[in-house]
């Protein structure tokens, strides 16, 4: 007489092969969804600047894609600020702090509209120069480069320029959205940015 744990492996092994040998119907994952490039900064109410990494950079061109919504739509409590520029995206320059040396572009929402600037210093003076109206939800393409004396803004084919204090490849630091001006942001503001190559 065979005792029943001594057959125990075969009953056991019985079932796992028939198993084994059943056809096995592959099931295709569900594709993931499309990523969408590019990064949201957003600036919280009552602050001035998003959260970001140092960015070390030598470089003497920027492009990016830029697409901001209807955040960007704010009100000044002092109707006098209402024509501050808020920074928007670009670089210091000349292995200087940016209040010394930099080139970035500038946002601001002024009579109803929203406005695209030029947005530099050279050797600690500031200057903003206007480049156009852009609308809400749309992607912007923006050009920066510097040349051996100037920055050149570019927005399609609208472009400013302004002087550079220095010459040769631009090295400095990255400089990501800001808002002010001497507010802060009356609510949370969300602008898309997009790095082309």
């Amino acid at each position: 007489m065979t005792p029943l744990f001594k057959k125990l492996p075969l009953l056991l092994a019985v079932p796992f092969l028939t198993f084994s040998c059943d056809v096995m119907e592959l099931v295709k994952p569900e594709e993931a969804p499309a990523v969408e490039e590019g990064i949201t900064y957003a600036i919280n109410t009552g602050g001035h600047e998003t959260t970001n990494p140092i960015k070390v950079l030598s470089t003497n061109s920027l492009r990016f894609d830029v697409q901001f919504d209807s955040t960007a739509i704010y009100a000044t409590k002092d109707p006098s600020n209402q024509a501050d520029i808020n920074k928007l995206y670009g670089m210091s320059d000349c292995g200087t702090f940016h209040h010394d040396n930099s080139a970035r572009f500038g946002w601001r929402w002024y009579k109803n509209k929203l406005e695209l600037h030029a947005y530099s210093y050279n050797g600690g003076k500031n200057t903003s120069t206007f480049i156009t109206a852009i609308d809400l939800k749309k992607n912007y393409t923006c050009e920066l480069t510097l040349t051996e004396s100037k920055y050149i803004y570019k927005v399609g084919e609208k472009t400013v320029e302004h002087a550079r204090a220095c010459n040769g490849e631009g090295k400095g630091y990255q400089l990501y959205p800001y808002f002010g001006g001497d507010e802060t942001a009356p609510h949370d503001i969300k602008i898309k940015i997009k790095v082309l190559k």
